[in-house]
């Protein structure tokens, strides 16, 4: 076990690293994503795929703290974090931002993200349902950028079912969720239903949250630049990834947006808790569940700071200001201990600097 002041001193070190070094590789490789977007394909594509850039910076900024797990070249990794997370965030747009609902459609895109983790299978067609197809070749590149990065990583070949289990059940949620409001209720509940006797003790709104993570890939990718990664440490960071740091994740990521959701209409899984002390009794078993987890892996001073980071990036929005959702900051805040509620000051320091 990893004394407390260990992991505190540890995560400060991290954090500031994360800040001075990270960031500003994470500005790098945006910028070439970006000009490239600008200057390729056809005008829908090159838009989104802008948006998604500018929108969305803070997921790779987020995941980009796996370039710093131990013995990592810093980076090559951010490059592999960035343009996995783009192909997340450039999708994302493309299903929910194009008025497009269209589930062939949907499913065909997201074969880039099992493309990108399996350099041993051929490049799909990725626009073949979609009605916008020029693209200038972004997505493509964007997944060969992914394949030849994890050519590097000795230990690939022991964390990539699991890597492929994952990003596959992004694809699945990503498929649904986007979905016509009418029909994406009953489809996803069809495709979860079958996968709860496996986790018991969550619910499928929760799975589903699981699901939606990229975090538990990162993980598994920076574990796998170690050529003495075991079978069993791999096995063991994928059940402690899914589902509890990859729900603690997501489910942070709608509480913030839940009232925003409501009001347009959108699919939030905190919306499915009965009241505000479910959904606080709820994340407070989900922060505990991932801090557990977090002890149970190599390098736990690293994942625990992650962990206690998503606390302080997510509760620091200026979303969670509204009394209820201040409420349900508040306490878990408190219960986590003194080391996340001063990673929350620094997040808020670091929004006031318009640097998250």
């Amino acid at each position: 076990m990893v004394s407390s002041l260990t992991t505190s001193t540890s995560g400060l070190i991290l954090l500031i690293r994360f800040v001075r070094e990270v960031f500003p590789l994470v500005d790098k490789e945006l910028a070439c994503w970006q000009g490239y977007a600008a200057t390729h394909g056809m005008r829908e594509l090159s838009e989104q795929a802008l948006a998604s850039i500018r929108t969305k910076k803070f997921h790779c900024q987020g995941g980009s703290v796996y370039s710093l797990y131990k013995g990592m070249p810093t980076g090559d990794f951010v490059r592999l974090v960035v343009a996995l997370q783009t192909i997340s965030d450039y999708l994302d747009n493309l299903c929910d931002r194009a008025g497009i609902a269209d589930e062939a459609a949907f499913r065909q895109l997201h074969l880039a993200m099992t493309d990108a983790l399996d350099p041993d299978r051929p490049l799909s067609d990725y626009y073949a349902a979609y009605p916008y197809k020029d693209d200038g070749g972004y997505l493509q590149t964007l997944v060969t950028t992914c394949r030849r990065e994890i050519a590097k990583l000795p230990s690939y070949y022991l964390v990539k079912p699991e890597a492929l289990r994952q990003a596959g059940l992004y694809s699945e949620l990503q498929t649904y969720k986007h979905l016509d409001p009418l029909v994406r209720e009953q489809k996803m509940l069809t495709w979860i239903n079958p996968h709860l006797p496996h986790y018991p003790g969550i619910t499928a709104w929760e799975f589903a949250a699981a699901t939606g993570s990229t975090l538990g890939l990162f993980m598994l990718c920076a574990a796998a630049h170690n050529p003495n990664l075991t079978a069993s440490e791999a096995e063991t960071i994928g059940h402690a990834y899914f589902p509890w740091i990859n729900g603690l994740h997501i489910l942070l990521d709608y509480f913030i947006d839940e009232a925003e959701d409501r009001q347009g209409g959108d699919l939030n899984f905190v919306s499915y808790y009965g009241s505000s002390q479910e959904t606080l009794s709820r994340l407070t078993l989900f922060v505990h569940q991932a801090r557990s987890q977090a002890n149970s892996l190599p390098e736990t001073a690293f994942v625990r700071t992650v962990v206690d980071g998503l606390l302080a990036m997510y509760l620091s929005d200026p979303k969670t200001a509204p009394p209820t959702e201040r409420a349900i900051r508040d306490s878990l805040l408190h219960s986590a201990g003194w080391y996340p509620r001063l990673m929350y000051g620094l997040c808020r320091l670091l929004r006031k600097r318009h640097m998250l």
